[in-house]
């Protein structure tokens, strides 16, 4: 027997994780949590997404491998009939980006002439976490890098939103990198390579998210709000907060000063072999001496 014929989809609504149609996709295989694919994504009067290929920007998802069957099946739940029929979304072919580089993968997109005045246009590029927003007035939110640093809150005055803490918490498939170019070394990522991140995990107030948001600079695309599964105490918490570099240049070594407020942030919190690990890739990757 031959090996079964399987193709790329990348799905962006209610087919990603802990959304009502996910249930589709149990036994398709998942390549990536973090991609994105280029367009602009509008909500329609329903609250339904469509992601317009046409307009610039990034549209956020995830991507699956899917056998034949899968795919047919989601033709149907998506109500694409094939090429020149009246569809509801049309599936065409185009390129996704992920950490590991791109794929070409099946998107559903908006229909030409279907877009109207009526649907809004959904800012950032991430039904998840537009749909989150919308919700909640309270949040969890893992910090993985300098954001574990309760003195340099303390020193912002921003402390107060930061005393809910839930614990450590464990991110799963991703490594910690250095992927953003500052004026004194790299800033913190976590990047989809397979690994284990150590963090904090916080429950924290809308309030904080606005200053979470201007402290990334989310509005000048440095850092994105995306949603993880952390591990807690041995259970799974879905939907917790985090933020990722948009623009990932190569590794650069971070600065002696920011490592310290990793180090000191994390200490009391994050694993001793976590820390240790992360001591030694500093020493051997950067050349870094932390005793």
């Amino acid at each position: 027997m031959g090996m079964e014929e399987t193709t790329l989809v990348f799905v962006y609504g209610t087919l990603r994780k802990h959304n009502g149609n996910h249930c589709f996709l149990k036994s398709a295989r998942c390549v990536a949590e973090q991609s994105w694919t280029q367009g602009r994504l509008f909500e329609s009067i329903s609250g339904l997404p469509f992601l317009d290929p046409m307009e610039g920007g990034r549209v956020y998802g995830e991507l699956y491998e899917v056998n034949i069957a899968l795919l047919q099946h989601l033709d149907r739940l998506e109500g694409f009939k094939g090429s020149g029929q009246s569809n509801f979304y049309c599936r065409v072919e185009q390129m996704v980006h992920t950490d590991r580089g791109p794929l070409k993968a099946f998107v559903y997109v908006i229909p030409n002439g279907k877009k109207n005045e009526d649907m809004k246009s959904i800012e950032g590029g991430d039904w998840r976490i537009h749909s989150l927003l919308k919700k909640k007035n309270k949040f969890l939110y893992f910090a993985y890098a300098s954001c574990m640093d309760h003195q340099r809150f303390k020193s912002a005055g921003v402390d107060h939103h930061f005393q809910n803490i839930k614990g450590r918490g464990t991110l799963r498939g991703y490594s910690l990198r250095f992927t953003r170019k500052s004026y004194d070394g790299g800033r913190a990522d976590i990047v989809e390579e397979g690994g284990i991140v150590e963090g904090i995990l916080y429950e924290v107030s809308e309030e904080c998210l606005r200053y979470l948001y201007q402290r990334e600079g989310v509005a000048f695309s440095i850092y994105r709000p995306a949603l993880v599964d952390i591990e807690l105490n041995g259970k799974t918490v879905e939907n917790v907060l985090t933020f990722i570099v948009v623009d990932k240049d190569e590794e650069t070594a971070p600065s002696a000063h920011y490592l310290e407020e990793i180090f000191r942030g994390g200490s009391g919190f994050l694993s001793e072999t976590y820390m240790e690990e992360m001591k030694k890739r500093f020493e051997a990757s950067f050349n870094l001496s932390l005793e």
